[in-house]
């Protein structure tokens, strides 16, 4: 009997063996956990991030399902908003998403609002004094599914507060084994023990700081992407005539990168682009033209070839000129009218002597229109040559490539003097209007590109690294010069290919591709 009664009872050598054996099993949990730590810790998406937690939960406890849900401040009131669900059973279902009330009328809103845990052996068999019930209708029998043992879980960040649920529902035997009926979870379903509560709370611990921590980002990138709203505006602001410009700028770069990124073949067959990638691309476009903050407004907002102080002073200026010949003209007129009337004939003069002192007078009065005519003639000959003059500073103001004569022609003009009101001697240009007017090509002289250039090594001093890039040509809304057609903007692309100054396979995928009528066909704003 008492030799019986040793071989039925556990011997100390088995018990060692399941000491052994637990603790292999709580090392390599522990390892695990660990792992799933540092995965959780190391995302930022939190789309990757949720599908991470339900992954690694369901994993560590053979579940066959999962949910996940977080709450949230929804127009001031708390809810429980239902994000990501996965299903091993039913993987093809369609992604889910929806709100509910933060109370105990749920199972999660109940784990939500007490904060504690709870196991739920089979949901189909509730007591009735429980808040929540499980309602079958509403996926089970609709999706032909049998939920039957349930864990849920508070996600508890480091401050106590609960920021989320996680639900695993049907711990498997075997993992390869689906739950679709009442047969399916009596053969295959087992119930959560305490050991799962230990390692989904650790696990829900670490989700919450990872959710927060994914929250507090998110603020960071929605902060700077503020800032980088701001700077455009900014820019924009500075430079209406330029607006939408780096928007622009960014939806073509980024098409474009994303249309390299999907090449299986050719040159780009190996390139590829990731969020992160991508984000920065879209950030160094939206910010390229940043360092115009620290350009001379005068010269970044320059639309001809004349500043804007120096045009208006040149437009007074001949203006001026003209006044000063009509005025000199009228006082001409007046001299030469005052010497038509000679000394007044007495009444008592013989016939003979009225006669001749009519006839000289005739002569006078001829002389005079005589003079006069020739006042006018060169008055209007003066005012075709000033209108003529102030023609060609209006053509030579205009950014084109100036030609020959046209240059000979401002030398000509600048060769002009008059007398101003204090009899001083000025001439029809100054020497910095001319120089200023006899710019080869384009709008600005070697100063003033150099400061307008200098605008990337402002936006390089602000933002290191982060490159820029150039889109201008097909800009309708820039005074300084007319839109160049589609096809002209793509040729200069072609010829900078050629020359070596743009790679040549991205310039081919963007004419090919299209891309680029994207910002021809919609307002910038739309982006």
């Amino acid at each position: 009997m008492m030799a019986d009664r040793l071989a039925a009872e556990p011997s100390l050598q088995d018990e060692l063996d399941d000491a052994r054996a637990e603790l292999g099993r709580a090392r390599s949990a522990l390892r695990e956990l660990s792992k799933v730590g540092m995965a959780l810790m190391s995302e930022r998406d939190a789309r990757r991030l949720f599908d991470l937690i339900l992954t690694q939960a369901r994993a560590l406890t053979a579940s066959d399902a999962g949910s996940l849900y977080l709450v949230e401040n929804d127009e001031g009131v708390p809810v429980l908003h239902f994000l990501h669900s996965q299903n091993d059973t039913l993987p093809g279902l369609p992604s889910l998403t929806f709100k509910l009330p933060l109370d105990d009328r749920s199972i999660a809103g109940y784990v939500a609002t007490t904060g504690e845990p709870l196991l739920l052996p089979d949901v189909y068999e509730l007591p009735e004094e429980l808040p929540f019930s499980f309602n079958k209708e509403v996926f089970d029998r609709r999706c032909g599914y049998r939920a039957k043992s349930m864990l849920v879980v508070p996600m508890v960040d480091h401050k106590d507060r609960v920021v989320g649920v996680l639900q695993l529902i049907n711990r498997k035997i075997d993992l390869g084994a689906t739950i679709r009926t009442e047969d399916d979870a009596s053969r295959w379903v087992l119930p959560y023990t305490g050991r799962e509560i230990d390692v989904v709370s650790s696990i829900a611990g670490q989700a919450a700081v990872s959710i927060e921590n994914g929250r507090l980002y998110q603020d960071i990138e929605n902060l700077f992407a503020g800032f980088i709203k701001a700077a455009v505006t900014a820019i924009d602001r500075r430079d209406p005539t330029t607006a939408g410009h780096s928007v622009r700028v960014t939806e073509l770069t980024c098409d474009l990168a994303s249309l390299i990124d999907a090449r299986d073949e050719g040159p780009f067959a190996n390139v590829r682009f990731s969020n992160e990638d991508m984000r920065q691309l879209r950030y160094a476009g939206l910010l390229h033209d940043f360092g115009k903050v620290g350009v001379p407004e005068e010269v970044l907002v320059k639309a001809r070839k004349l500043p804007p102080v120096r045009r208006a002073q040149v437009e007074g200026r001949f203006a001026l000129i003209r006044k000063t010949l009509e005025a000199d003209a009228a006082v001409a007129r007046a001299e030469a009218a005052a010497g038509e009337h000679g000394p007044r004939d007495p009444a008592d003069r013989h016939p003979a002597d009225r006669r001749a002192a009519d006839r000289h007078a005739a002569d006078r009065h001829a002389a005079v229109g005589a003079r006069l005519a020739a006042i006018d003639a060169r008055l209007a000959g003066q005012l075709d040559t000033l209108s003529r003059y102030w023609a060609a500073v209006q053509a030579a103001d205009v950014p084109r490539l100036a030609g020959e004569e046209a240059m000979h022609v401002l030398e000509e003009i600048a060769g002009m003097t008059y007398v101003d009101a204090a009899g001083t001697e000025r001439p029809y240009l100054t020497p910095q209007e001319l120089h200023y007017l006899s710019i080869p090509q384009g709008n600005l002289d070697a100063e003033e590109r150099r400061q307008i250039e200098a605008h990337v090594v402002h936006s390089y001093d602000f933002l290191l690294n982060i490159p820029w890039t150039e889109d201008a040509l097909t800009a309708s809304d820039r005074p300084y010069k007319e839109a160049m057609t589609v096809e002209s903007a793509l040729d200069v692309l072609r010829a900078e290919a050629e020359a070596g100054q743009l790679d040549a396979d991205v310039v081919a995928l963007f004419i090919e591709s299209g891309v680029y009528r994207k910002v021809l066909e919609r307002d910038w704003r739309e982006f």
